[in-house]
C-alpha cells in the first residue's frame, strides 16, 4: 500500500476498479496533527462561514456554496465539539477519503504479448465494446458527434469524467479533449502546484476510463464523437476526499456536460464507528454526497458510478458491516451500524455492476451486486478457468478490457502494450454506460436523466434470470438497441 491518508477512517473508501485489490491505509499518527473535516450546514453557506470555523479552531480549506458545505482543517481534537452548539450547521465529521491503490505487478498470470505493437487497430481485441455497439454497428446510427470538412469534431454530446485526470495528447483522445479542471491542492506531493488546470494524468484510471467512452484511433470508445472533459480530484499518491469529488460534480454540472462518469465509490451513509475510543458518524459526508448528486441532476446530468468491487451483496446491510470490520478492525476502526454503497446506491444514480466475456448468466467475481445495480456493462475479468480455481498462476488477462493508457507512463503489467493497457473492474464498466447516455444525448438532446436511464434499462440485454436480477440489473446495457428503439 502506497498512499497515506489524511483522515481517520480515510481507509474506508477505494476507487472502484481492480487496478487494485482492495486497499488499506494506517490510521493518523496519535500526535496532534492536522485532520480534515466536513461541515453540512442546514441550509446555504452563512456569510460569517469563515468566523465560525475559526472560532471552532479550525481553517476553511474549500467551500462549496452550492451544497451549503464546506471543508475546513484543525490541530484540535475538540474542533468538532466546539461546533456542536451552533445551530445552522446540520452535520459534521472527519472527512472521509477516497484512495486509488496500485495492482503489484506480480508474475502470476502470463502477460499478453500477442496484440501486436504496430497494428492499425486494436478493434479485434475489444471484445467488450463489440458487444455493446452490436460489433459497431451503432456507430452508423450515432457516434456523439459530426466531424467537420477540415477533420475538426463538432460535439454533440459532453461526459464530465471525475477520475485521475486524462492524458490529453493522447492520439485517440486529443480530437474529443475539451479541457477540464483540477481539484487537488497545492503541497500534496511535489508536482502539485494547485494550478487549476493541471488535469495531467498521474495514474492512468483516468486516461483508460475516458478511452472507454469517447476514444477514436486504435482503440474505440463507446461514442467516438463525444467531448470529454476532465476533472482530477487524485494526486500521483493519496486519494481525494469527498469535498474534493463534491465540488468536481458541482464544476462538471456548472459547465453543462450531459454526463458525469464515476468511477470510484465505497461505503458511507449512515455508519457509525469507533476510533480510539470515540464515537464517529459520517452523516454530514453523506449529506454532502447526496446534495452533490442531486445538484447535477438538477441541472439535467446524467450521473453513472461504479457498483463496487468487493463481490457484496449490497442488500445485506448485516454483510456490508461484517464486511468492514473484518477488512479494517485491526485498524482499531468498529462499524456499529449499517454502511451504504456509495455513489452508486444514492437517488438518481445509475448504479453499473461488471459483466464479463464468457458467461451471459455470472457476472464478473469481484463486483458487488444486489437490488441497487441498475444495469451491468462489460468491465471484465481474468477468464473462466481463473473464475473456477481463483488460482492467481491461472488469470488470463486477454478476458480483461483494453483501453488508452497514459503514453508517458510506463506499460502496464498485463500486457506488453504502450499507451493501451488491459484493465478489469466496475470501474470499466460505469464509462460503458456513462458512454451510451452521451451518444443517447447525442441523439435526444431533449432527455432528462430520467429518460436516458429508462432507456438504457429498457434496452438493455436481459442476461441473467429473465426480467429484473440482483446481478446486472435490467440487463447488459446496449448502445445499438437504444438508438434503434
Amino acid at each position: 500500500m502506497r498512499t497515506k491518508v489524511a483522515a481517520v477512517v480515510g481507509s474506508m473508501l477505494i476507487v472502484t476498479s481492480l487496478l487494485a485489490g482492495s486497499g488499506y491505509a494506517k490510521p493518523a499518527n496519535q500526535a496532534p496533527q492536522k485532520q480534515k473535516y466536513v461541515l453540512a450546514f442546514k441550509t446555504s453557506l452563512p456569510a460569517d462561514y469563515e468566523t465560525i470555523v475559526t472560532k471552532a479552531g479550525g481553517t476553511v480549506l474549500r467551500a462549496i456554496p452550492e451544497l451549503g458545505g464546506l471543508e475546513a482543517e484543525s490541530e484540535r481534537t475538540d474542533f468538532l465539539a466546539n461546533l456542536s452548539g451552533i445551530s445552522g450547521i446540520q452535520a459534521a465529521n472527519p472527512e472521509l477519503e477516497y484512495k486509488l491503490d496500485e495492482d503489484i505487478a506480480a508474475a502470476d498470470g502470463q502477460p499478453v504479448t500477442d496484440i501486436p505493437q504496430d497494428a492499425e487497430t486494436y478493434w479485434p481485441y475489444q471484445w467488450d465494446i463489440q458487444r455493446i455497439t452490436n460489433n459497431g454497428a451503432s456507430y452508423k446510427l450515432e457516434t456523439g458527434g459530426t466531424t467537420n470538412p477540415d477533420g475538426t469534431v463538432t460535439h454533440k454530446a459532453v461526459v464530465g469524467v471525475i477520475d485521475t485526470g486524462i492524458d490529453a495528447e493522447h492520439p485517440d483522445l486529443k480530437a474529443n479533449f475539451l479541457g477540464g479542471v483540477n481539484f487537488v491542492p497545492a503541497g500534496v506531493d511535489a508536482s502539485e502546484t494547485g494550478d487549476p488546470s493541471d488535469i495531467r494524468d498521474r495514474e492512468g484510471h483516468g486516461t483508460h476510463v475516458a478511452g472507454s467512452i469517447a476514444a477514436d484511433g486504435k482503440v474505440k470508445g463507446v461514442g467516438p464523437g463525444l467531448g470529454i472533459r476532465s476533472y482530477r480530484v487524485f494526486a500521483a499518491e493519496g486519494g481525494a476526499p469527498t469535498s474534493w469529488i463534491a465540488a468536481a460534480v458541482v464544476q462538471a454540472a456548472n459547465d453543462k456536460v450531459d454526463v458525469i462518469n464515476l468511477s470510484l465509490g465505497g461505503y458511507d451513509g449512515i455508519a457509525r464507528y469507533t476510533y480510539g475510543g470515540l464515537k464517529y458518524n459520517d452523516v454530514a459526508d453523506f449529506l454532502l454526497w447526496k446534495r452533490a448528486l442531486q445538484y447535477a441532476v438538477g441541472h439535467n446530468v446524467t450521473v453513472v458510478a461504479a457498483a463496487g468491487n468487493d463481490s457484496l451483496n449490497l442488500n445485506d446491510s448485516h454483510a456490508v458491516v461484517n464486511y468492514m470490520n473484518q477488512t479494517y478492525g485491526y485498524l482499531g476502526l468498529t462499524f456499529k451500524s449499517a454502511v451504504k454503497e456509495v455513489p452508486g446506491t444514492l437517488p438518481g444514480v445509475i448504479n453499473v455492476s461488471s459483466s464479463n466475456q464468457w458467461s451471459s448468466d455470472k457476472i464478473a467475481f469481484y463486483s458487488n451486486y444486489g437490488s441497487a445495480i441498475d444495469v451491468a456493462a462489460p468491465g471484465g475479468d481474468n477468464g473462466p478457468v481463473y473464475d473456477a480455481s481463483r488460482n492467481l498462476d491461472e488469470r488470463d488477462f486477454h478476458f480483461r478490457t483494453l483501453s488508452t493508457w497514459p503514453t508517458y507512463l510506463a506499460p502496464y503489467f498485463t500486457s506488453n502494450l504502450t499507451s493501451y493497457a488491459l484493465l478489469h473492474g466496475t470501474s470499466m464498466a460505469a464509462p460503458k454506460v456513462a458512454g451510451i447516455a452521451g451518444v443517447i444525448k447525442a441523439a435526444h438532446p431533449e432527455y432528462t436523466p430520467v429518460q436516458v436511464q429508462a432507456l438504457i434499462k429498457q434496452t438493455a440485454n436481459d442476461l441473467g434470470k429473465p426480467g429484473q436480477d440482483p446481478l446486472f440489473g435490467s440487463g447488459e446495457a446496449n448502445i445499438f438497441n437504444a438508438l434503434s428503439r
